[in-house]
């Protein structure tokens, strides 16, 4: 059968749940034979590996690649250099000599050494002592060389190329997880977070700070899921952690990687999922520092000439269908699950890796024609599905994350149907709208019908991570939620002690309100970016050459919620207890809402979901007394949480004693119905109440 875009079926495949995902989205029924195709090559690609070494040993290769010391002192070395003619180690175990420990050219551009240990014993690279590699290419070049499976690099005095640091603590002052990973969460609420911004002190946090000082808060919040940014190796730290340059090594510039784990403990401890934002999607072109050139060509990792260059990020790109490149990348992902205790991944640029022309400069109709086909990139996606099947097979409660804002079919469905095999995928147009209507629209001219699309419109069938603001807006250039809210006034009137302006006012209402509609229409899961649930001010800079290496705006400033005369604080509770209510109801694991009411006229949103009862009234000034709204379930309501508390910097509209008793009036397409308040800029949730 054609797929509808010339690629034949193979016919022969079966992939076992495809009916599944056929009987979810039956648009997909004319792209079989391409679905067929690419699980016949993840297939095949498995296949090979499980003959060859197994999946078992393939995704543990960091055990056996690198440099390593062993058990009884011994160090043993080995890379993948196609091409090269020779390759040296040096050091200061040698005093630096050039070419004293040669490696032995193995098969397939391997190349293998063995350093006994010394006589007493002891390895003869001392832990935190400083290595080198020196290849010698096939045209009698001499290169310096970190090798690609480096667990410790480390920048001397904030500037020049990193420096490879043998990482080989002794057994008395290796870290023991104390904690187990704790139970996989049904409602995912994530706190995206940058180990290295999560201090009010200009300058370079640390893990211990973030262990000791951050993830107290997160827990407080109700969060159950911490996503950690920026924590593999990145020269350049304004990158946001985008530009790796060293796979397997833990940032440095943040501490050891000893305190990483610790940190992961306990989060453990507390109950907190932990995810690594993971970047395979490219590199950075580094030389000295990075990949990139690592065997003197411009190949090797990557794909040669054009493919192998991101033009906009200008980075490097890799190549998914070479055996020690998939060996690279699934063995990394293993590295940070077995060697850290992460618990999934957040994939960095999916959309980027999919297609052939890394979807620069076009949008996405929906139309099917635009996700098969031959602009798709096969190894790509196959190397998806593999790394998503290695993760589950090794960690089946693990959460992976795609960033794909194409909205590709199949992207969150399992592998076994024919899917990419994510469980979420990242509802990207969510924040872009609401950017968009700040800056482009009146309150009084705000288009309900369009913002419940957008909240609304995604695959049915395949799980999505809502969020209101994304950590690109906070940026320099652009503007966090709260900042386009209420701008230059957050430096004037945030404090108490001065009078409550007209745009602090709204600022702090549309603030609740577009997080929990978010939050309650928008996805399966919510995640929020450091300091964006308290209305952080300003934006995000790192230190760089434009701004003088200034940290001032490279920080996350919490003591202005711990301030208690600060507004900031009603942002902070209000968040909180959006996330404890959540708890309580979990609406994020159930059926997507039913919404019953999008009035544009009286800028009112009314649904129900999880049997808790969601309801807005954006309008600018007028408040509804007597509003009738539909409602399925019978019996009496109580509000369980009302952005107007003055607990949360509201006006106390509304009486929480009061009770609410549905009536037997079928309204907005639900059987009952009830009358209520609806104070302008304002939102409740209400419960039943089955007390008596």
């Amino acid at each position: 059968m054609d797929s509808g875009d010339g690629l034949k079926s193979s016919s022969n495949m079966v992939v076992p749940d495809l009916q599944t995902f056929l009987e979810i989205d039956p648009y997909i029924e004319n792209f079989t034979g391409d679905i067929k195709r690419r699980y016949e090559m993840f297939s095949k690609t498995k296949a090979r590996i499980e003959a060859a070494e197994t999946m078992e040993k393939f995704s543990q290769s960091y055990k056996n690649f690198g440099v390593k010391g062993k058990p009884d002192g011994s160090v043993h070395c080995k890379e993948w250099v196609p091409g090269a003619k020779a390759v040296y180690l040096r050091g200061a175990f040698n005093n630096w000599e050039r070419w004293g420990y040669s490696y032995e050219k193995k098969e397939f551009g391997k190349w293998e050494l063995v350093l006994p240990p010394k006589d007493d014993g002891s390895s003869m690279i001392e832990h935190l002592s400083e290595l080198m590699l020196i290849i010698q290419t096939h045209d009698d070049q001499y290169l310096e060389r970190i090798s690609p499976w480096a667990t410790y690099v480390k920048q001397f005095d904030n500037h020049g190329t990193y420096k490879w640091i043998f990482w080989n603590p002794p057994q008395s002052e290796l870290y023991h997880f104390k904690n187990q990973r704790p139970k996989k969460p049904k409602s995912l609420r994530i706190y995206e977070a940058h180990v290295g911004i999560a201090s009010s002190e200009p300058k370079v946090a640390s893990y211990k700070n973030f262990t000791d000082t951050v993830l107290p808060r997160i827990k407080k919040l109700g969060y159950n899921c911490v996503q950690l940014m920026a924590i593999m190796e990145h020269a350049y730290y304004a990158s946001f952690g985008y530009q790796v340059t060293n796979f397997f090594a833990a940032s440095s510039r943040y501490g050891t990687p000893t305190e990483l784990q610790e940190l992961i403990d306990t989060a453990h401890g507390m109950g907190l999922y932990v995810l690594l934002d993971v970047v395979h999607s490219h590199a950075c072109k580094n030389v000295l520092d990075g990949l990139n050139m690592f065997n003197g060509t411009d190949s090797c990792f990557f794909h040669s000439g054009s493919r192998g260059v991101h033009s906009q990020w200008d980075s490097r790109l890799f190549n998914y269908s070479e055996w020690e490149v998939l060996r690279f990348l699934i063995s990394n992902l293993r590295w940070y699950m077995e060697e850290y205790k992460f618990d999934g991944f957040r994939f960095d640029g999916v959309t980027s890796m999919i297609y052939h022309d890394h979807a620069i400069s076009r949008g996405f109709s929906g139309d099917y024609h635009e996700y098969f086909g031959l602009q798709m990139d096969m190894e790509s996606l196959v190397y998806l599905i593999l790394a998503n099947d290695m993760i589950k097979t090794f960690l089946p409660d693990a959460i992976t994350i795609a960033e794909d804002v194409s909205g590709m079919p199949g992207m969150c469905r399992p592998v076994s149907e024919g899917g990419i095999g994510f469980d979420y995928r990242l509802a990207m147009a969510i924040p872009d709208q609401w950017i968009k209507i700040l800056k482009e629209a009146r309150d009084e001219d705000w288009d309900m019908d369009h913002i419940f699309h957008t909240l609304t419109n995604r695959r049915h069938g395949e799980l999505c991570i809502a969020y209101a603001e994304s950590h690109d807006q906070a940026l320099v250039g652009d503007k966090s939620l709260a900042f386009w809210l209420m701008d230059k006034e957050m430096y004037t009137h945030m404090s108490e002690c001065t009078h409550l302006t007209p745009i602090i006012d709204r600022g702090i209402s549309l603030h609740k309100m577009i997080r929990l509609i978010t939050h309650g229409l928008g996805g399966e899961g919510y995640l929020n970016f450091i300091g964006n649930e308290f209305g952080h001010p300003e934006w995000l800079d790192f230190p760089r050459a434009g701004n003088s290496s200034s940290y001032h705006y490279a920080r996350r400033q919490f003591h202005l919620v711990d301030d208690n005369l600060l507004r900031y604080k009603f942002l902070y509770k209000f968040d909180s207890a959006m996330q404890n209510t959540e708890e309580t109801y979990g609406w994020l694991a159930a059926k997507q809402a039913y919404v019953s009411r999008k009035h544009n006229g009286d800028k009112v949103f009314v649904f129900e979901r999880a049997g808790v009862l969601f309801l807005f009234n954006f309008h600018h000034s007028q408040s509804f007394t007597g509003y009738r709204v539909g409602v399925q379930n019978p019996g009496k309501y109580k509000i369980v949480l009302d952005s107007d508390d003055s607990e949360y910097g509201g006006h106390n509209r509304n009486d929480k004693s009061v009770r609410f008793f549905t009536e037997e009036m079928a309204f907005d397409g639900r059987e009952h119905s009830m009358l209520v308040y609806l104070p302008c800029r304002s939102a409740m949730i209400m419960a039943k109440d089955d007390t008596d």
